[in-house]
């Protein structure tokens, strides 16, 4: 039985939390909040038991309790500091929300704290694990519509919908010195971007070479913002490959969801066809329902299909991507997204908001 243990009770731990209900390979042992009642609301909420220890202070988690699987749900500039010490305290895996770290230093500190204290580190990334998502990448894999030429993701946020995260819980947001991402700080690119930008190196499987990017300013939001950037063809491929990303902000529109009011939209083209990949955050809603909007639609051989046989809720992708960090603690595996891959995807984002405040293109391997 791994004892699993959370720091951190806000929004996102209702989705974090669900991997865990009812599963026979673990059980939580502790939860840490700042404020107590927080975490008590949680436990009442998903029925968690009353045997389990209740903390405002994380130290005082981590050396009191025996934990297997930590779950670190902490704003960004607290990643590190909470890692580091995690690693030094017998803790077997270590989960910590995205982006991985506010610059590179902190994630080679994270990295050489679990290596030293031989503790697996992971970077959760709940859209890998979508089952729409998942089936995409089985296809390109299997070459399905040939050799990746490009990708584009888009990504839309509507100014109603979905469920209603309180004033305060996001006010950490708009504090630069919080939520990272360059001298103004990135509540686009680099806090709800990690998820496109861990998307366009898994989904192509090649390491990105150059960046470009620029970005407007709506309500304090770097937004709308674009990406352009070339993979580095480490691999021969039919046509060099390139990719695009866009976050778009709808102030007017409604995105229906059950969870944040933003989709994600997917277009992959390759030598033999065109992949649409449709929905994300949202999928479920009246769109899913649509024949135009199906999760996965291929242009191939003159002939378009459809794919749309998915539990079609966003909180399925939380699912599978917890039952993967459990598979890897009881086994010992190396995580889909180990701390020295997602330190790639962090360079990669972190360059591209270089890129913004310089206002020129930036090649990665040269970025520090």
């Amino acid at each position: 039985m791994l004892r699993v243990g959370f720091i951190g009770t806000g929004v996102i731990f209702n989705l974090n939390v669900l991997g865990y209900l009812q599963n026979e390979d673990t059980k939580i042992v502790a939860l840490c909040n700042r404020t107590i009642q927080k975490a008590k609301d949680k436990i009442n909420k998903f029925n968690l038991g009353e045997q389990i220890n209740i903390y405002s202070d994380y130290r005082e988690m981590i050396k009191n309790e025996e934990m297997d699987i930590l779950e670190i749900l902490l704003p960004h500039h607290l990643h590190a500091e909470v890692v580091i010490y995690a690693a030094g305290h017998g803790i077997k895996v270590i989960s910590v929300q995205k982006p991985m770290a506010m610059n590179l230093k902190e994630a080679d500190d994270m990295i050489r704290a679990c290596e030293d204290s031989e503790v697996i580190l992971s970077i959760y990334e709940n859209f890998l694990f979508a089952p729409h998502i998942q089936k995409a990448k089985e296809l390109l894999e299997q070459d399905y519509i040939g050799d990746i030429t490009s990708i584009r993701i888009k990504v839309a946020m509507g100014g109603s919908g979905g469920w209603k995260v309180p004033e305060s819980a996001q006010q950490w947001r708009a504090d630069p010195k919080i939520v990272g991402g360059g001298v103004k700080g990135s509540p686009i690119l680099f806090d709800n971007g990690w998820h496109a930008f861990a998307l366009a190196r898994w989904l192509v499987n090649e390491e990105i070479n150059k960046v470009f990017a620029w970005t407007g300013s709506f309500k304090g939001m770097d937004a709308p913002a674009h990406v352009v950037f070339k993979y580095d063809q480490s691999k021969e491929h039919v046509v060099p490959q390139y990719g695009q990303m866009e976050f778009s902000y709808l102030p007017e529109m409604e995105i229906p969801s059950l969870y944040y009011s933003t989709d994600e939209f997917i277009e992959i083209i390759a030598t033999r066809g065109i992949m649409r990949i449709n929905q994300g955050t949202a999928i479920g809603n009246f769109m899913t329902k649509s024949d135009i909007f199906a999760p996965i639609i291929i242009i191939r051989d003159g002939e378009v299909e459809t794919y749309n046989n998915f539990n079609n809720d966003w909180k399925q992708s939380f699912i599978n991507a917890t039952k993967h960090l459990i598979d890897v603690a009881k086994n010992k595996k190396e995580p889909i997204l180990s701390g020295q891959t997602a330190k790639k995807v962090l360079k990669f984002n972190l360059a591209a908001i270089e890129s913004v405040e310089q206002k020129k293109e930036i090649t990665i391997s040269d970025f520090n």
